[in-house]
């Protein structure tokens, strides 16, 4: 069993919102001495008032990568930076064992007035090494960052990705027990986020280093993480295996419209012509969890009342468009006569086709081909999650759809 490097007990961590005082001395003094213990107030419910971490405890072994997942202000963020004794905890404590590298936002530790190498160097003594044990791994980091030509230019003229890339290098190789990176890599491109994925599996599977890693990027963490934390509002809210904790997370996330039904046409949608029964998105889960991927298959099932006084050939069709407004495809039934009563409409999406995203569906009716007698506008709503495997890039995949057609490349004979 590895050794615990991080211990966190019941971490709480609690901001006053608005104005430091009055400005008066001897009024803030007053005040101060007034004030209740932090211990009495943490049940406070004052809109001046903020815990943005509420009694959190967690421990972390030697060599694990770690990842936290939650919405914005679930308070990853601060407990990285109490981790990283940026800031200190109103409650609680944190234990660590060994030398911290963190990339907590851009420019963390980088004195903007210093060159690329001078930065280098500081953040080196940062961590206690040397200027031999740094000189030893110059040439390395610098490689890495991939930004050779502006080394010796003062960081201040750098770009984001330029700033990112060379604080990453230095955060990987500067010989850190503890690797903490949170969202920044967003910042780059995605051979630089190969880069970087690739590094922090190395320091982890091979030197042994613990990493802890916040992201949004559900793929880049199941890929990296041994085991997750999803925090909300300040708490611990579920903790396990990463396919375990992202499928909970995506699934308390997911804001699906996917049924409706009506017992009586006249209390349901629709007109004179049509009156709408049941519209449903029935998915083929797979894995055992209840998210709706890009390999899921869907199935768009609409049950309605027909009634014309004489009725003609009808077409139904569906309509499927990403949240931006852009329709992803337009289909429709074949021309068919039918008699007044209850008819039923099937839809199957396969799998491995739609990209990630959110999505809603449309229903039209059209009579004689040429009039539309009713339009069921965003009848369902559902998100496609991304999937990947065996690959190093996790960033956004471009396209509207994701086919999954076979690719075949061999040497020509």
């Amino acid at each position: 069993m590895s050794a615990v490097i991080i211990k966190a007990e019941h971490v709480s961590k609690h901001y006053r919102l608005g104005k430091l005082g009055s400005g008066r001395l001897r009024e803030d003094v007053v005040t101060w001495i007034k004030r209740k213990p932090v211990a009495d107030e943490i049940n406070n419910n004052s809109k001046q008032e903020i815990w943005a971490l509420r009694d959190v405890s967690f421990n972390v072994e030697q060599g694990e990568v770690l990842g936290f997942i939650g919405n914005n202000g679930a308070g990853k963020s601060t407990l990285l930076k109490i981790i990283s004794r940026i800031t200190l905890p109103t409650l609680g404590c944190v234990y660590g064992k060994g030398r911290i590298a963190s990339l907590l936002e851009i420019g963390t530790g980088f004195h903007i007035e210093l060159t690329g190498r001078e930065n280098i160097y500081l953040n080196g003594n940062i961590l206690g090494m040397n200027k031999k044990e740094i000189t030893s791994r110059l040439a390395e980091i610098i490689e890495f960052s991939g930004v050779e030509r502006f080394i010796d230019t003062p960081v201040k003229r750098y770009s984001s990705g330029m700033y990112m890339r060379l604080a990453f290098a230095v955060a990987a190789h500067l010989d850190p027990e503890i690797l903490i990176v949170d969202e920044v890599l967003a910042v780059g491109d995605a051979e630089f986020q190969r880069k970087c994925l690739g590094k922090m599996k190395e320091v982890s599977a091979q030197q042994g280093k613990t990493v802890l890693f916040v992201s949004h990027n559900m793929q880049a963490l199941k890929n990296l993480c041994n085991r997750c934390i999803a925090l909300d509002h300040g708490k611990i809210v579920d903790e396990g295996k990463p396919e375990n904790v992202i499928a909970n997370y995506l699934k308390g996330q997911q804001n699906n419209f996917t049924h409706q039904s009506y017992d009586a046409p006249e209390a349901a949608p629709g007109n004179n012509y049509i009156r709408i029964k049941k519209a449903e998105l029935v998915a083929d889960y797979l894995d055992g969890f209840d998210v709706i991927d890009i390999r899921t298959p869907l199935n768009i099932h609409v049950e309605f009342w027909y009634q014309d006084v004489e009725p003609g050939d009808l077409i139904v069709g569906i309509q499927l468009f990403n949240f931006a407004g852009d329709c992803i495809f337009d289909i429709c039934s074949e021309r068919k006569k039918f008699e007044n009563g209850l008819i039923e409409m099937n839809c199957h999406v396969p799998g491995n086709f739609l990209n990630d995203g959110s999505y809603y569906v449309s229903v039209s009716f059209v009579k004689n081909t040429t009039q539309r007698i009713f339009y069921f506008d965003a009848c369902l709503s559902f998100e496609v999650e991304d999937y990947r495997k065996d690959t190093a890039w996790f960033g956004k995949w471009i396209g509207y759809v994701r086919p999954s057609f076979p690719v075949i490349v061999k040497p020509k004979q």
